[in-house]
């Protein structure tokens, strides 16, 4: 699953989302999180931040590239 159960320092429970092609998410991992809801999943409304902190950035990856070429 994409989502994760994020512990935030003000005592709030949020879902938020996995951005990216896959993820090596671990629990007790320290990550950012960003607002912006999900539309195919209710109740998801933030994003975690690829790449900084404990949330490693997508493997293999320097900028968008078009597979159709």
């Amino acid at each position: 699953m994409k989502v994760a159960k994020v512990g935030l320092t003000s005592g709030f429970e949020i879902t938020a989302y996995i951005p990216g092609i896959g993820h090596n998410s671990q629990e007790h991992y320290v990550v950012l999180v960003r607002g912006g809801r999900v539309k195919d999943l209710p109740g998801v409304r933030y994003h975690i931040v690829r790449g900084t902190l404990d949330a490693v950035g997508v493997k293999d990856r320097q900028q968008g590239r078009s597979s159709a070429l």
